[in-house]
């Protein structure tokens, strides 16, 4: 079995030499150079790594790994990047890397940290998987089944949209996040509803979970900036 490699790198020379090396390992790599079709390609295909670079055209690979982690917890993440202060490297885990490594590299062990990766990620689908599960209150939210058990103890089924957006906030918790941020990175740069769209959800979200939605506990509105999740 010839194991998939996703490489997102703009350097045309670095790219060469490393899809090189990868497929003299026996990798099938597939190459692209900027983000917006990184982020295309590995939501309508599968692979088993995924090496990203950050600084990359059309979309940074900052955002293209937040928005794969919005539809996929398992496919490995690679950061391959000069950007390597202390600061991005927390960035880039918190988005849902597995590992961060700087330019320039050792090839060697690039490909000795692929190959830990694949198989960290083969021995993730090996095991019995238990649906993607979070908790706050007396709610539980699905995010593989999209369902949602409610603070009344109702079961709803919710989009795929609203399910992405729950993500997004619970995953940032503490965090304000824009409305800007929200439309790029559950709607994409193609599409932009209205950001009255976005309230409408969340006015949702209260009535779903909160115990009272005129005093929420936490789906919040930051005035004139975006949103919030918290518990407390």
């Amino acid at each position: 079995m010839s194991y998939r490699i996703l490489l997102v790198e703009d350097e045309e020379h670095l790219r060469d030499a490393i899809q090189l090396n990868l497929e003299l390992e026996g990798y099938h790599v597939v190459t692209v150079k900027d983000g917006k079709t990184a982020l295309e390609k590995s939501l309508n295909e599968r692979y088993n790594l995924i090496i990203l670079d950050v600084m990359i055209p059309e979309m940074d690979g900052f955002e293209v790994c937040e928005r794969i982690r919005l539809e996929n917890q398992q496919v490995p993440i690679i950061f391959l990047t000069a950007k390597n202060t202390g600061q991005e490297r927390v960035q880039g885990l918190k988005l849902g890397a597995d590992d961060y490594l700087a330019k320039p590299f050792n090839l060697e062990e690039l490909l000795l940290r692929a190959a830990s990766l694949i198989q960290r990620g083969i021995d993730r689908g090996k095991g019995a998987q238990s649906p993607t599960v979070f908790n706050f209150g007396e709610n539980t939210i699905d995010f593989t089944s999209y369902q949602i058990k409610t603070q009344a103890g109702e079961l709803i089924t919710l989009s795929k949209k609203e399910i992405q957006l729950l993500k997004l906030l619970t995953d940032r918790k503490g965090e304000v996040v824009s409305r800007r941020q929200i439309l790029e990175i559950v709607w994409g740069y193609d599409i932009f509803p209205s950001t009255r769209t976005i309230d409408n959800y969340i006015l949702a979200f209260r009535k779903y979970f909160e115990e009272n939605p005129r005093e929420p506990k936490y789906f919040h509105s930051v005035r004139g900036v975006g949103y919030k999740f918290t518990e407390r």
